[in-house]
């Protein structure tokens, strides 16, 4: 007796054992669950946050110099190692930033002793023009050579003159020159001067190879300038020597200049702001965009628009500095410029972010010289004798929020857009990383899989688990599941390779499918309720299914064998061509059509298998109750078993979305992941999922481009969660509703 008892309690101890050990593993197992979604939440945050990180600046080195020139201009090498400045008694003198010898001169050359005009290039070209009296121009540029003696970097400063260090006299009446402008690229170079007695030229360089030794020989010509303004307060040359600026207080001409033999004024128009004058106007990186600054403190920004079939510049947007503004300094490979003000500030912009990144106050002087290295990672002050550097950090100046979300007017573009184009292969291109366009295409492409898969996979459910018979719902619940193992990228193949081009040359039998389909399935119907009653009779209750089979293969053969015909008869032999001529529909081969067939395929199973565990879950006494008490099969499905289970069937649709929005490899071949915001289900999309699939590759670890794409990442993570939340929500408000069913 006692051992049986000993024996007992020592079985319901292991029970006690067992049941702790698997409650602390499911409840671990849930914990990691939980704690890996949240360090998945806080790694993509890590490294998303620096985009939204502020702009700062920080004081590296200072020292002073013998001087009491003006500085005309400042530069730096791409390492900040060397610094030079050009003053106004026509020297080039090269500084040292270095820490073993800060301040140190390392060259020192009189360009010009005698000149009457200062000019300069884009930043990046970095070539500089003296002017003087006489008609003349000289033109330099300051080089750093790179080379590693001993292992070590050494740069040494270097002057080039790309067309010798002579003068080159432009006006051939040796007439002082008062304003100039110049532009150097590799095979061309153009200046614009205006003379003392109201003459403009225009001398344009063109570089030809000589076939003997290889050397480039410059062509010059030199033309007047037509309808040039009485007065001329600046001048300024587009990088691709296609436009020329002419500022006379606040009025700017803007000449075509791209044929020296046809030189015209194209534009003229007013450029201040709000009732101010105009001090100073500056090209943005590219030359698209002009800055043009006034003694408000307002930067507006213009550049072409296409309106009326003409190509005119218009005001865009502007930016607010402290103080009148004295000088804009733009970027070397950015859409950002710095400005100067009268009361010292010095302030950073960035036009696409369409935001004022930073504003500090440096110095009491309104005098002062700025310079942005060409990594944009550095500021060279000019101030009072002193230079100073700063360390810029400034990574993400694009991203904003107003950039991320709302419609920006892009450089070119007729009006604001979301636009999604991160990548170009210019130097000086403009990211577009808005979004919205591929958060659309996340739900354009989930919307018609949707569409397509619900009504199949639940309609499928309910006679599947309500009417069919249970020797033939062994076999086509498994084998339905089974679909749910095909390989996503397989039905992105099928799709993007067979589906499309069939749909593409089948069209009308594809929309005549919608159609005839279901007036088949209702025609088989109608011919069932007419048939004998032996012959009904013959037929095992929950096989009818079969019977339609053949009818519905017979219906999709006659409508694509029709469809030839049909193209023909209504569409002229080309539906293409008419749904966009004649319609103004646009049609893509790989388009949301496919996708939506193509991923609805790939839903089906996860949708067909949770909503009929839940049909098939509903208890029996329900129904065979309801049955007893004189409702119809299709009452008691209507009323009590569809209510009954329509948590689980919710959770079905909830979770086919979930992963219709997280599909990537199907959206991914089987559309032109083209970023357009556009219901039309002849046009394709790009998703979420696939923009981080296509591009995640080709991005640089750490830029601007490879943290958006983390924050696409993230924005499908809360698309997700959302899904997943509002699917818990209502399946436990429709299990508290019909519970008591």
């Amino acid at each position: 007796m006692h051992g049986d008892l000993s024996n007992t309690l020592q079985a319901d101890k292991k029970r006690v054992i067992k049941d702790k050990l698997v409650k602390y593993s499911i409840s671990s197992g849930g914990a990691l669950v939980l704690l890996t979604l949240l360090l998945i939440f806080a790694y993509l945050l890590y490294v998303v946050s620096p985009i939204f990180a502020p702009a700062t600046i920080e004081s590296k080195k200072e020292f002073t110099y013998q001087s009491s020139a003006e500085v005309l201009a400042l530069g730096l090498d791409e390492q900040n190692d060397i610094t030079y400045q050009i003053t106004d008694d026509g020297k080039l003198l090269f500084y040292s930033l270095r820490d073993i010898d800060l301040g140190e001169l390392l060259l020192a050359e009189t360009i010009s002793s005698n000149h009457s005009v200062f000019a300069k290039t884009s930043a990046s070209a970095g070539a500089y023009l003296f002017a003087d009296a006489q008609g003349r121009v000289k033109i330099f540029q300051p080089k750093f050579s790179t080379s590693y003696p001993d292992d070590v970097r050494l740069i040494t400063p270097e002057i080039n003159y790309p067309f010798g260090s002579d003068w080159m006299q432009i006006d051939v009446h040796k007439q002082k020159i008062i304003s100039a402008a110049f532009e150097l690229a590799e095979e061309s170079a153009a200046a614009a001067v205006v003379t003392a007695d109201g003459r403009g030229i225009y001398y344009l360089l063109t570089a030809e190879e000589n076939m003997f030794n290889d050397e480039l020989v410059w062509e010059k010509q030199a033309v007047a300038l037509p309808s040039l303004p009485h007065r001329v307060d600046q001048m300024l040359l587009s990088p691709d020597l296609n436009n020329l600026f002419v500022r006379s207080g606040n009025n700017l001409l803007v000449y075509d200049v791209a044929d020296i033999k046809n030189i015209r004024v194209k534009s003229a128009l007013t450029i201040n702001a709000r009732d101010a004058d105009v001090t100073d106007m500056q090209l943005l990186t590219g030359a698209s965009s002009l800055m043009v600054a006034n003694d408000n403190g307002v930067i507006s920004q213009w550049f072409e628009v296409l309106q009326d079939n003409k190509r005119t510049f218009t005001f865009i947007r502007d930016f607010k500095a402290p103080g009148n503004v004295s000088a804009i300094t733009p970027e070397y490979f950015r859409k950002g410029f710095l400005t100067t003000d009268s009361l010292g500030y010095l302030s950073l912009f960035h036009t696409t972010g369409d935001a004022r990144l930073l504003t500090t106050k440096l110095s009491d002087s309104s005098a002062m010289q700025i310079a942005v290295s060409p990594r944009a990672d550095a500021l060279l002050i000019a101030d009072n004798s002193s230079l100073r550097l700063l360390a810029l950090d400034n990574e993400h100046p694009e991203i904003t929020w107003s950039a991320l979300w709302q419609k920006v007017w892009y450089e070119g573009y007729p009006e604001p857009q979301y636009v999604w184009q991160s990548t170009s292969a210019s130097d000086d291109f403009e990211a577009k990383m808005s979004l919205i366009p591929i958060s659309f295409g996340t739900i354009k492409a989930a919307f018609y899989a949707m569409l397509f898969a619900v009504p199949i996979a639940v309609s499928a459910a309910v006679y599947t688990a309500y009417f069919m018979s249970p020797a033939i719902r062994s076999y086509i619940k498994p084998t339905v599941e089974i679909m749910e193992a095909l390989p996503t990228v397989i039905l992105g193949f099928l799709a993007g390779l067979w589906l499309a081009p069939l749909v593409e040359n089948h069209l009308p039998g594809i929309i005549l499918l919608l159609i005839s389909l279901p007036l088949s399935v209702l025609a088989a119907a109608f011919i069932c309720t007419v048939l004998p009653k032996p012959v009904k009779d013959s037929l095992p209750d929950g096989y009818h299914p079969l019977i339609l089979i053949p009818v519905l293969l017979l219906a999709g053969y006659l409508s694509m064998h029709c469809s030839g015909s049909l193209e023909l008869w209504l569409f002229d032999g080309d539906t293409r061509m008419y749904l966009t001529n004649e319609l103004g529909i646009d049609f893509d081969q790989r388009n949301s059509l496919v996708v939506g067939i193509a991923m609805g395929f790939a839903v089906i199973p996860t949708i067909f298998s949770i909503a009929e565990d839940a049909v098939f879950s509903v208890p029996k006494s329900l129904t065979m109750g309801s049955l007893a008490l004189g409702a119809t099969p299709w009452q008691t499905l209507i009323k009590v078993v569809i209510l009954t289970a329509s948590p689980g069937i919710f959770s079905a649709v909830m979770m086919g979305a979930g992963r219709a929005v997280g599909e990537t490899m199907i959206v991914l071949m089987a559309t032109g992941n083209t970023p357009i915001m556009d219901w039309n289900i002849f046009e394709g999309m790009r998703t979420l999922s696939a923009n981080i699939a296509v591009e995640m590759p080709e991005s640089e670890v750490g830029s601007s481009h490879y943290r958006i794409l983390f924050l696409a990442a993230f924005v499908l993570f809360i698309f997700t969660f959302f899904f997943n939340t509002a699917a818990e929500f209502v399946r436990q408000r429709l299990r508290e509703k019909y519970s008591r069913l």
